[in-house]
């Protein structure tokens, strides 16, 4: 398999940032870093900063349920249309090491993702925000990208900024050759992927509490809410101990 970039640079990881969900961004930032065995670079995608550098000007969407649920396009030009780069939202949680996936990198795709074939039995999700139904629903939720390929440049603030939900979601402005495909295991969806417990291939790698998360009152109780809620102890007794030294 034709493997991008330089191997020795950091692996740049792009995350969602909501300030709603600020523990799940940085449990989903310290599950990538305490299992990682190669130099990763983690950027949060902060959609107050993006506009205060003129990259967002978007006014809000009725049907955006996150401060990212657009700004996560601009990954290509936020890695200077460089190099291979990783789009993710803040809700999931690494159970293995980002070097296996940074590994499946195949440089003839534009992109690379989990390709669900996925429809929400839910009408809202996280804290009531309404749960969109689309095709390629979830696709764009954790994206490795080919920043420097052609077809990525289309990903200009200009147009991040004034294309449709639909052209950027489905990722209109590829051909279907172009989007590789990863196992479903990398993006497992919390609620609709299923465990065979005699099928090691079916075990996440990341869960993607895609439905809300343990920091949400509501969804305490979700399926692995019992592994997020021990890296987010780790999490805390880590930044305790970092204080105090």
């Amino acid at each position: 398999m034709a493997k991008g970039g330089d191997v020795l640079k950091p692996f740049k990881i792009f995350v969602g940032y909501d300030p709603r969900e600020d523990v799940a961004y940085e449990v989903c930032c310290h599950s990538i870093l305490k299992k990682a065995s190669i130099p990763v670079e983690i950027t949060p995608i902060k959609q107050s900063e993006l506009r205060k550098n003129g990259l967002y000007w978007r006014e809000k969407d009725q049907y955006e349920s996150t401060e990212f649920s657009f700004s996560r396009f601009l990954t290509p030009k936020l890695a200077n249309y460089e190099g291979w780069a990783m789009f993710v939202d803040c809700d999931f949680l690494y159970l293995a090491d980002i070097r296996e996936l940074r590994d499946l990198i195949d440089d003839k795709y534009a992109v690379m993702c989990v390709q669900h074939d996925y429809a929400p039995k839910e009408t809202t999700k996280m804290d009531g925000a309404v749960q969109t139904v689309y095709p390629r629903k979830n696709w764009s939720s954790m994206v490795l990208y080919n920043c420097g390929h052609p077809k990525n440049s289309v990903l200009s603030p200009e147009i991040v900024n004034t294309q449709t939900g639909a052209f950027l979601h489905r990722f209109q402005w590829l051909q279907d050759d172009e989007i590789g495909s990863i196992p479903f295991v990398w993006n497992f969806l919390e609620g609709h992927n299923k465990v065979v417990e005699s099928d090691p291939t079916t075990f996440p790698k990341a869960v993607h509490y895609t439905r809300g998360g343990p920091w949400f009152e509501a969804w305490k109780n979700c399926a692995f809410a019992d592994l997020w809620l021990k890296e987010k102890d780790d999490y805390q007794n880590e930044a305790k101990k970092a204080i105090t030294n």
